[in-house]
């Protein structure tokens, strides 16, 4: 089997350099390098690459070059594989590049210390896969977690709400999930405080946290 063909792109020279020995040493075939996006595009125009290492940031401005070369790569060269390497978490950023599909990756520069298993990543992503650096999810999920309303519940409390939401009542709810009536209306408490709705009512805050539940979905 052919090496595969790659481009490293990165203003730092050092970095830039030891990802291209690094690479080669562990069997891929470094056909060209790249200080910045005009470089990139025109190394990847003439040498026909099958996987780009890109830093996300590059001259002249320090902004997203090589995020936008990246996606000019995807446009007019889809069958080319993309390894973009940021320096932190770049949520909105990451999210732009992995809705180009498969043979995607975003890592941050941090994990190339970890040599064995960059090289693995690089080869996954060589040969299709889509691969999202650990931090990015931890944050994904962290943000997902900010902005549910309903993440202070505990798993009973949302079984109970949704159970609220089918229309049950705290005897319809306590025979579904066999318990009392009277530990349904706990959780029912429970859930209307942790939601913060004031008292006004308790078939008003009812209604007003089954509707916060039908939001959430």
């Amino acid at each position: 089997m052919n090496a595969v063909r790659v481009v490293v792109a990165d203003d730092d020279v050092l970095l830039r350099e030891g990802l291209a020995s690094l690479l080669g040493r562990s069997g891929f075939d470094v056909v060209g390098q790249a200080g910045d996006a005009t470089e990139l595009l025109d190394a990847v125009r003439e040498l026909q690459p099958e996987l780009a290492v890109v830093d996300i940031r590059m001259p002249p401005t320090h902004g997203t070059e090589g995020l936008d070369a990246a996606k000019a790569i995807r446009r007019e060269w889809p069958e080319i594989a993309i390894l973009v390497l940021s320096a932190h978490v770049d949520v909105d950023h990451a999210m732009e590049l992995l809705a180009g599909g498969r043979s995607i990756g975003y890592l941050l520069k941090s994990r190339v210390t970890d040599v064995a298993d960059f090289v693995d990543t690089v080869g996954r992503i060589a040969n299709g896969a889509s691969v999202v650096d650990p931090a990015l999810v931890a944050e994904l999920v962290s943000a997902r977690r900010r902005d549910d309303p309903l993440a202070v519940l505990s798993t009973r409390e949302r079984e109970v709400l949704t159970l609220m939401a089918e229309g049950l009542s705290n005897a319809g709810i306590g025979r579904r999930i066999w318990v009392t009536e009277g530990t349904v209306e706990k959780h029912v408490r429970s859930i209307l405080t942790k939601l913060n709705l004031p008292e006004t009512g308790d078939d008003h805050r009812r209604v007003r946290a089954v509707i916060m539940y039908l939001d959430s979905l």
